[in-house]
C-alpha cells in the first residue's frame, strides 16, 4: 500500500470511499448526494493537494481530507473527514496517514492541524491523542422543531453577507470551522438581523435549503425574551432546525435550546496540534 495526495484522484472515487468509511458511523451521513459534499468541501476550502489517501493498488481505502485556510491569523489545516473502509481497519492506517500528512503540512508552512471527533468515539480519540492532538473545545449538536409565539412584535431584516461587520458579531471565537465567517461566505447562507421596536437584538445565519443554522446569537444573552424573539424569527425562515457545534461555554445559548425542547443529538471535541 502507498500514500499519495488526492489531487489526481477522481472526486467520485473519494466520495465512494468516504461513504463506505462512514457507512456504520455513530451518526448517519446526511446524504449520499455528491453535490452536497462538493459544495460543502468547496465552502470549507478543502485542498486536495494537502489531503492524503492510502491506496491498495488503485483502490482508495483510507483518507484524510484537509481544508486549508488562514483563520485568526494562523495558517491551519482542518481535518474535514478521516476514514478507513471496514475491510482495512485495524492496520494502523490513520496513524500512517497522519505521519505522512504532518510532515508534508509543515513543508507548506501550516502552523496548526485541527480536527473534530465525536466524544463517544473513544478509539479515534485515543488515536489522535497518541499522535499528539489535544482537546481544546467541546461542542454540542442539536435539532428541533419551532412553534413559538411571543407577545412582543419583532422585525426581520436580511443583511447581505458582504455587508456584515463581523467584528461586531458576538462570540465569533467560539464557532467551529464550518460555522466560521470564511466558510459561510463561500457557502449558500443568508444573514438576518432581528429587531424589537427597530432596535437590533440579535442575528442568525442560515442555509434554508438544508435547514441548517450556522450562527445565531443575541446581544443581551441574559434576557430570555430576546432568545424567544430571535427564534420566533428563525421559524419564519425554517421551522425545522439543525445546528452543530455549539460551544459548551455558551451557557445561556445552551440553556435556551434545552428550554424550547431541542434534542442534543451528539457531542464533539475539537482537537489541535501545533506544528511550529
Amino acid at each position: 500500500m502507498i500514500i499519495q495526495n488526492l489531487s489526481n484522484t477522481n472526486f467520485e472515487d473519494i466520495i465512494e470511499c468516504f461513504l463506505e468509511a462512514f457507512s456504520n458511523y455513530f451518526v448517519p451521513m446526511p446524504t449520499d448526494d455528491q453535490n452536497y459534499y462538493r459544495n460543502r468541501w468547496k465552502a470549507a476550502n478543502v485542498n486536495f493537494e494537502l489531503s492524503y489517501g492510502m491506496f491498495d493498488k488503485n483502490q482508495l481505502v483510507g483518507f484524510i481530507l484537509h481544508a486549508v485556510d488562514v483563520r485568526n491569523n494562523t495558517k491551519i489545516a482542518y481535518n474535514t473527514g478521516t476514514g478507513v473502509i471496514p475491510n482495512y481497519r485495524g492496520k494502523g492506517i490513520t496513524k500512517l496517514l497522519y505521519k505522512y500528512a504532518l510532515e508534508n503540512l509543515q513543508k507548506y508552512n501550516i502552523e496548526k492541524s485541527t480536527l473534530e471527533v465525536i466524544t463517544e468515539n473513544t478509539r479515534a480519540l485515543k488515536t489522535y491523542e497518541n499522535i499528539g492532538f489535544k482537546v481544546c473545545k467541546t461542542f454540542y449538536c442539536y435539532k428541533g422543531s419551532l412553534n413559538l409565539t411571543t407577545k412582543t412584535e419583532y422585525q426581520l431584516s436580511e443583511k447581505p453577507l458582504n455587508e456584515i461587520d463581523w467584528k461586531k458579531l458576538p462570540n465569533q471565537e467560539f464557532y467551529s470551522w464550518d460555522n466560521q465567517k470564511e466558510t459561510i461566505i463561500n457557502g449558500n447562507y443568508q444573514c438576518f438581523s432581528v429587531m424589537s421596536n427597530y432596535e437590533e437584538i440579535g442575528y442568525f445565519i442560515i442555509n434554508s435549503e438544508l435547514n441548517y443554522l450556522a450562527q445565531f446569537d443575541t446581544y443581551e444573552p441574559q434576557k430570555t425574551e430576546n432568545w424567544y424573539g430571535l427564534f420566533s424569527m428563525i421559524q419564519q425562515i425554517s421551522s425545522n432546525i439543525k445546528t452543530n457545534n455549539v460551544d459548551n461555554r455558551l451557557i445561556e445559548k445552551i440553556k435556551f435550546l434545552k428550554e424550547i425542547g431541542f434534542q442534543n443529538t451528539v457531542n464533539q471535541y475539537e482537537m489541535e496540534l501545533n506544528l511550529r
